[in-house]
């Protein structure tokens, strides 16, 4: 069972409707105790880092999150759910996230959008596996496939071994995927990503880390 994470923000009904399709049994969940009774958690999200913090919070969802994480449940998250793992973010001000990835989360670039680069990156873009060590089991599915990104902010992990897959906005790098142990986060939106999106859920269903 799925424990799709509800806490106000997010695309919910397509990220549940896309891991049903790959065989998914998904449970909204919105209470932090009862976090604890599912197999796998998924925190989908969009929007602010901020207001998204500030929900976790008043709900202990981001202390449940990190329990079962420790516990060794496998997590996905994705876009804003990505982002949230990270140490802080610089989006409108300085925000602490939960730390279980170090590292920041910034925004593209000012001069991006003179150069012709709009904010958000928005559309179909790779994701590129790294070719001097094993593909992560999540991701393996993606290789040499596009996926669909809507997002001004990117994930820069402190530690290379953090980083699972990136992505170049015009001349920018970024993070793709990041991960850790039991951890798979992804920049990009599988519900999105029509077959390679569902490819990659099928995968985390699938993933015994």
């Amino acid at each position: 069972m799925i424990g799709l994470i509800n806490y106000g923000m997010g695309n919910l009904h397509s990220v549940a409707k896309a891991l049903e399709e790959v065989g998914g049994e998904v449970e909204l969940v919105s209470d932090a105790d009862a976090l604890g009774r599912y197999d796998r958690i998924v925190l989908p999200g969009v929007g602010a880092f901020r207001d998204c913090m500030s929900a976790l919070r008043q709900s202990g969802m981001d202390a449940a999150i990190v329990e079962q994480i420790r516990a060794g449940k496998p997590f996905l998250g994705i876009c804003l759910g990505m982002q949230v793992l990270m140490s802080v973010s610089r989006e409108f001000g300085e925000y602490h996230g939960l730390g279980l990835i170090p590292g920041a989360v910034n925004p593209f670039p000012a001069s991006h959008p003179e150069r012709g680069f709009k904010i958000p990156h928005m559309g179909w873009n790779d994701v590129i596996l790294s070719s001097e060590r094993e593909h992560h089991p999540v991701l393996a599915p993606l290789a040499g496939r596009q996926v669909y990104y809507v997002h001004s902010y990117y994930c820069a992990p402190e530690l290379p071994e953090h980083l699972l897959a990136a992505c170049s906005y015009g001349d920018y790098p970024f993070a793709a995927a990041i991960g850790r142990d039991n951890i798979v986060a992804v920049q990009f939106h599988p519900e999105k990503s029509q077959a390679a999106g569902l490819s990659l859920l099928d995968a985390y269903l699938h993933w015994k880390p």
